[in-house]
Parts: structure tokens; sequence; C-alpha cells
């Protein structure tokens, strides 16, 4: 690492208005920007870092999103002494490390605890979701829920910074979300250009597919081969394309387009029906648990980031984690979805180990927050999945940023056991109380980008640290 500070500009149009549309949904419908002026606006005039022959370029994260916020108390740290008022009915249940207990929803994690490390002692200050995303996302300290991010997110500012060190010889993106966490987040003043490419629906559907990933209409293929913007509706065409001949014609931006278009492996990369039965059978056949073996395929195929967000239908009536008694029954919402949870997050920790991505591959589950420790009571505001018909007083835990467990796991760390510590109710961290600067510059640390000396102008020129408090987690620096 560099002990200095490296200054990166984003040029001109990397504050590019009306792109996230393109990202979000692939090519389809794109009228406004071709893709390689995309990657040249990725690739702009900017320094290379300068750690850039750093084996930690190679590295990679998933990141799991748990929107709402997971009740901590039901999952990696349980209270079951804190008396009627804070613990739930659910009991706990020893791990496979000594001493370590979990909730018992998560049989199947406990089973392999010596593969990862719960940190129980997060914190941050913001109570709502706007706000709790952007403090541990972009380290934005601000408590004020806002519209739209002030500063770039962690994978943001990643997928831009490597971008700097040359085109990408791999022809996926750098940066992948599958349903991934959206609106409190973003590339801010580093523009839309660095968005993720967005993966939408569920994996598990035998009709899921993502369009405009691999042609095979010969014609339509060498159309494109004459034109560097790719303005056309590509839904319907698939792939036979001979490269060779084709791309040589193009600059290495429009190959770098063309690649991401038309080559067999990034075909491939993308489709579930190329792993054996009993590897999707394993991460379950349901969303989660294909979306977590799908970032896995990609990650594998060199991906650099990939963000998910766990949601939808498998959380319950409000699809998502946010357990407000006026919105779902907390015990019901977290037995509904603790199955798929617990087989998803198991499935992809152990095929990390097996396929041997445990050091280069680091898995981060975690939401803004946790839940309250005090358990409130409210009328259901409607019925449905994990929640009692509207009017019926039921349980729920509200917005808790003061303590809030996560999971690490890969990456090369030291797993097995917990880091920090909360007090008796699960109320506040106080022991290696740790906030988002500590989460961002551990995440910083394992890609290999220098966060404490690592700056980046914002929209008005001013060079701003992508880290302005905190350090990376010893315990979790491989």
């Amino acid at each position: 690492m560099s002990n200095h500070s490296t200054v990166f500009c984003p040029g001109p149009d990397s504050v590019c208005s009306g792109r996230r549309g393109f990202l979000q949904t692939g090519l389809t419908g794109f009228a406004s920007l071709s893709l390689p002026g995309i990657l040249r606006l990725q690739a702009q005039s900017a320094k290379a870092a300068d750690d850039s022959g750093s084996s930690r370029d190679k590295n990679a994260v998933i990141m799991v999103w748990l929107p709402g916020g997971m009740s901590h108390i039901e999952s990696y740290d349980p209270k079951p002494n804190s008396g009627s008022e804070y613990s739930g009915p659910f009991g706990t249940i020893p791990t496979a490390i000594p001493g370590m207990h979990f909730c018992e929803l998560m049989p199947r994690q406990a089973a392999i605890a010596e593969k990862f490390t719960i940190l129980r002692s997060m914190r941050q200050s913001a109570g709502g979701h706007p706000a709790g995303s952007m403090q541990l996302l972009s380290g934005d300290p601000d408590t004020r829920d806002k519209p739209k991010p002030r500063y770039p997110d962690w994978m943001s500012v990643t997928n831009y910074v490597r971008s700097l060190k040359g085109p990408r010889k791999e022809p996926l993106p750098g940066y992948v979300g599958i349903n991934p966490p959206m609106g409190y987040n973003g590339p801010a003043y580093l523009g839309d250009a660095h968005s993720p490419f967005v993966v939408s629906g569920d994996p598990n559907l035998p009709t899921f597919s993502v369009p405009n990933i691999g042609l095979t209409n010969t014609n339509e293929v060498r159309r494109l081969g004459r034109r560097s913007s790719l303005r056309q509706n590509l839904d319907t065409l698939e792939r036979t394309f001979d490269q060779q001949r084709e791309l040589a014609a193009l600059d290495e931006f429009e190959s770098q387009a063309m690649a991401l278009l038309t080559n067999s492996k990034t075909k491939e990369a993308f489709d579930l029906s190329h792993e054996d039965p009993r590897i999707r059978d394993r991460y379950g056949r349901h969303q989660w648990g294909q979306q977590m073996l799908l970032a896995r395929r990609l990650i594998e195929a060199g991906v650099d980031v990939l963000t998910t967000s766990f949601a939808g239908p498998l959380c319950g009536r409000v699809q998502n984690w946010d357990d407000h008694a006026v919105n779902m029954h907390v015990f019901d919402g977290m037995k509904f979805r603790a199955a798929a949870y617990d087989q998803a997050v198991t499935a992809l920790i152990e095929d990390l180990h097996d396929r041997g991505l445990d050091k280069r591959v680091m898995l981060v589950v975690t939401g803004e927050f946790g839940r309250t420790p005090k358990i409130s009571y409210a009328a259901s505001t409607g019925g449905g999945d994990a929640s009692a018909p509207a009017g019926t007083i039921q349980p729920g835990r509200d917005h808790w940023p003061r303590a809030f467990s996560n999971l690490w796991a890969g990456g090369g760390i030291q797993t097995g056991g917990f880091i920090g510590g909360t007090d008796k109710r699960g109320e506040d961290s106080i022991e290696r109380i740790c906030g988002p600067g500590d989460f961002l510059a551990t995440i910083y640390h394992h890609l290999g980008i220098d966060s404490a000396n690592t700056l980046i102008k914002d929209f008005n020129g001013r060079p701003t640290p992508i880290v302005d408090h905190g350090k990376p987690i010893p315990e979790l620096m491989g």
C-alpha cells in the first residue's frame, strides 16, 4: 500500500444523467449511449492506483443485503435470559464452535460455524432506512434521510478505481447486481457508468433469462460490428459469431462491448442449467438459493463485485426484513424466511471452500441495522404471509442502529467465532465496537484499495476520502 494520498478525478462525462436505466435493464430500448461509450467512461484518463500490481487486484466480494435490517436477537446474538419483554419464543442452539450459540432458526449455519465469523458489535447512528443504508454502504455520517446518496457506495468506488487500471480482460462486467440494493445507494459523483449491470427476476423460475447476453443471429452480430452505437433493441438476438475475424476491426472498447454480447463464456456464466441439479438443490430451489448460486458462477467467471438482496415473497407480507408490528409478526416473519436464508448462505459458504475460492472471494451478509431488543406491539395493517389480519395486535421489533450483527466469510480471514459483543439485552455494542468506516475499510483492504489514502474528486472538484473515519478490522484482514 502507498503511504500518500492518491486522488482520482472522474472525467467530465462521468456524471451521466439518464443512464441508470440502461444499467438496470441491460441494453433493451437504450438509445442515448453505446456500451463502448460506457466502457470509455470507465477507462478515462486518470492514472492507475499505486498498488496496481497487487495480488489483491484479483480479489472479489459478494455482498448479501438484507433490506430493512435483520433482527440480531433472532439470528446471531440471541439473549435467552433477557426477560419476556425482550426475548422471543425461540431457543438457542450450539454451533460447531464450542461456547458459540445461534438462534435455533439457523441450524445449517450453526453446523459450519468454523467457516465464517460473526461481527456482533456493529453500530451506526442513523435510525432511518435511507440514512442507515448510506452510512454503511458509503460512509456518509449524516443521520438525516435523503432522497439520493451524497457519496458513492463502496461497490461503485471499487468499479471506478479498478476501471482506471485499463480495460477489463474478462467479457463480464466488473460490477453485477442480482436484484441488488437500489435507491438508497449508488455512484453519486462517479456517475452512472459505474453502477452495476443489473440482473432482475427470479433465477429459480424456468423462464428466467438475462436479455442481450450472447447473440446467435449472425447477420445481427455483423451489423453490430459495423456500428459503435448499440441503439437497437437486442432482446431476441443470440450468438453465432466468429470473434477472430469480426472483432479485429473494432477498437478495444467496442471489442469489450461485443465480447459482453457475444462471448460464449458470458452467456454460460448466467445460465444455471449448466449446474449439476444436485448443486442447485443444495443451494435451494428458491429465489435466494439460486441468486447465490448465480453469484458464485459470475464471481468465478471474473466479476469483481457482486451484490444481491434477499427480499421479495420469501420475506413474507412486506417483502423485506422491516419487522415492525404494523408490517409483520416479527417471530412468524423470522421463522417464515429463516429456512431459505439459512440454506442459501450455508450453501454458498461451503461452495466457496469446496471450489478453492475462500481466499480470493469475501462474503459479507448484512442489513443497515438490527431490530429493537425490546418487543413492541401494534395492530397489523394487513394480513398475509407472516402477518395477522388487519387490526390484529401482533409483536414487532423496530429499527435499531446501536447494535447489530453481520456475517463475514472467505477472504482468507480467520474464521470460527465472534468478534465483539453486546450487553445482556442486545441493546448496545460494548466490546470491540465497529462502525461504517471500519466496515468499508475492511472490504477495501480485501480488494487491494488503500482506503486511508485514496481520494476521489466530488461534484465540486474537492478531493473526498472514500473512508473518512475507520480502519480495517484486524480480525477480518486476510
